[in-house]
């Protein structure tokens, strides 16, 4: 599954180049102009990491990203702050409010996609492995397969997409709203109940044998699979 990446920018050209190049490398792109707008989808979705502008409509950048470290749920979200303020009091203060990386306009693309892939594989390295481990399950995202104590599980490929998607995220409850966006995408339309189904499946396949069950079912709030 591919790091989904959210870019904070109100430049229409820039927003174009950016999303072009990381959807290149084969990222999911969401690109917003506003920093408000920002602000609420954040609270439905977290990606993997933000590139934030910080000149922004509405609610600057520099007090996104205040606003996000005070959240439990994005305190940890890796940021790649782009300005044209070049002074290195401007660098200080973006990097103190916490910002991961500062990017001064104009800058290169390579630059860019190399700052973007260097924090993910520091922040966030579970995106880029090719191999996941939670618990005694590995999913291998190369060969398509995953295992539960060295016994080979036959996945259907939307049950694989989202069991490679919660074990990115041992632990962490997510809502039938947060795994449709997440697993099947913000442009499908499919009922709520579905998410029930395929989970139902996925539980199924990874239990048999009578194993321990390691999908937990939050009632009111929705899925996650158990750390190890």
């Amino acid at each position: 599954m591919a790091a989904k990446i959210m870019v904070v920018e109100d430049e229409e050209p820039l927003c174009v180049l950016l999303k072009y190049n990381l959807e290149a490398e084969g990222y999911n792109v969401e690109v917003i102009s506003r920093g408000d707008e920002a602000e609420i989808r954040l609270q439905e979705s977290v990606p993997d990491l933000l590139v934030l502008d910080w000149m922004i409509p509405a609610v600057s950048g520099i007090e996104l990203c205040r606003r996000l470290r005070m959240r439990p749920e994005t305190e940890r979200l890796p940021i790649i702050m782009l300005t044209a303020r070049g002074e290195e009091s401007d660098r200080v203060r973006g990097l103190a409010t916490g910002a991961d990386d500062y990017l001064v306009k104009p800058f290169s693309t390579p630059e860019f996609i190399a700052r973007v892939r260097a924090l993910l594989r520091r922040a966030k390295p579970e995106v880029l492995s090719s191999v996941l481990k939670v618990g005694d399950i590995v999913l291998d995202r190369e060969a398509h397969r995953v295992y539960r104590r060295k016994s080979e599980i036959r996945l259907g490929p939307t049950e694989f997409r989202l069991l490679e998607f919660l074990m990115q995220h041992p632990g962490r409850v997510f809502s039938r709203s947060q795994l449709l966006d997440n697993v099947w995408g913000e442009t499908i339309y499919i009922d709520e109940r579905t998410v029930d189904v395929h989970v139902g499946r996925l539980r199924k396949a990874v239990n048999s044998g009578r194993l321990p069950d390691v999908i937990r079912t939050i009632r009111g709030a929705g899925y996650a699979i158990k750390e190890a």
